[in-house]
């Protein structure tokens, strides 16, 4: 593809390009060689699932793939151990290194889902980063300035507030910048928390007679509340492994504004289809549910998003039960409260979100409202919980 129109593609959806001029050079020459560019994309295993809001990332890495560049999936094996400091305030607890072992198992099996596995070199940065002895670190370490590091937002806030910053926080960029001199990367991506790490990326290829990468960063995504960025620990994700039933329903449940932001980060769609979406030309429910059908169709295959479609609409427009009910074996012994019942069946997060979605009147008991959260569910029978309009679990207590 022209050098242009590629540019054109891999802009869609991007926060920002640094630099756009360098990125298009970049591609030109690219073209008039017949030499893919090196696309890298760095994911730390800090926990074992993926969610929507990485996927972002991968898939821009899937744009590069189709206009034929070569896509390195750095898995941070090693800095994983360290924990990335960004956007913390205060020292994040490293993880084991079994820990950080089993997490990259699950993300490179599931990443797969999105790129093509022939077209894509999984590299662990523990292959280099362990064989650097203590003269290469201070080496390393020689290469940045306590001053700029404290350029950095996070760390800036944190050393203004008195909080403590570990030293080993300040080598993580360091390494994520050199991950990038040891791949020769062109391009490399990243989410906009992660801009400082990227231009430490540039700086060391630079100091180390490199041409300096182009930066992409791409914008973080918002989970179901609309708000907060989507995270696992909020609650407000979306996993690529939830069943396809929950990933359609939960697709289904943004606001037809998020919806459009989605659409931009995460779906194939033509950019001709966005546009007619945007401007009112198809229903805001069709295009989400067009939407939450080839979000299921990527992660579990057609014939399931044919089943989340059928299964959606029967729930909600002939208010039906499911037909496949998950169910929750609750120990009696801790209580059989309304409350903590839907904190163990994990239609709560918390006690209190538990009483606050009772007595707001979401919570139905074998088809009947229920108010009280302090109501004892009867033991010896399976008990039909519904939360909201699609959540469902059959409780039973052993």
């Amino acid at each position: 593809m022209d050098p242009k129109k590629q540019l054109e593609l891999i802009k869609r959806g991007t926060s920002g390009i640094i630099t756009e001029g360098e990125l298009l050079k970049k591609l030109a020459t690219s073209a008039a060689k017949g030499k893919p560019l090196r696309i890298k994309a760095g994911f730390d295993p800090t926990a074992p699932d993926l969610h929507l809001g990485h996927t972002v990332l991968i898939q821009k890495l899937k744009h590069f793939q189709d206009l034929g560049h070569h896509v390195l999936l750095l898995i941070g094996d090693f800095t994983g151990m360290i924990g990335d400091p960004t956007g913390k305030s205060e020292t994040r607890k490293p993880l084991t290194p079994d820990e950080v072992k089993a997490n990259a198992k699950t993300y490179t099996a599931q990443v797969f889902r999105i790129l093509d596995e022939k077209k894509t070199e999984v590299v662990f940065n523990s292959e280099w980063m362990e064989r650097l002895n203590a003269v290469d670190m201070v080496n390393l370490a020689s290469k940045y300035t306590v001053a700029r590091m404290l350029e950095r937002d996070d760390f800036q806030k944190r050393y203004s507030e008195g909080r403590p910053i570990a030293i080993h926080e300040f080598i993580y960029p360091l390494i994520q910048g050199y991950d990038s001199v040891v791949l020769k990367s062109d391009v490399e991506l990243g989410g906009t928390d992660q801009l400082f790490n990227l231009l430490v990326g540039r700086e060391l290829q630079r100091e180390m007679g490199q041409e300096p990468q182009a930066v992409i960063t791409m914008p973080l995504l918002e989970g179901t509340d609309g708000v907060q960025k989507m995270s696992k620990s909020l609650g407000n994700y979306i996993g690529i492994t939830e069943p396809a039933s929950e990933i359609f329903g939960k697709v289904m449940s943004i606001s037809d504004g998020l919806m459009m932001k989605y659409y931009e980060l995460l779906s194939s769609a033509s950019g001709e289809r966005v546009e007619e979406i945007k401007a009112g030309r198809v229903h805001p429910r069709d295009a989400k549910e067009a939407l939450a059908s080839e979000l299921v169709e990527r992660y579990w295959g057609a014939d399931a998003a044919v089943k989340a479609v059928e299964g959606f609409r029967s729930l909600f427009k002939k208010h039906e039960v499911p037909e496949a009910v998950e169910e929750a074996v609750l120990s009696g012994s801790e209580g059989t409260g309304l409350a903590k019942a839907l904190v163990s069946a994990g239609l709560a997060s918390s006690t209190s979100e538990a009483r606050r979605l009772v007595e707001q009147g979401g919570v139905k008991v074998d088809g009947e409202r229920v108010t009280d959260w302090k109501m004892e569910l009867p033991k010896g029978k399976a008990l039909l919980v519904q939360v909201g309009k699609r959540f469902f679990k059959r409780i039973s207590f052993s």
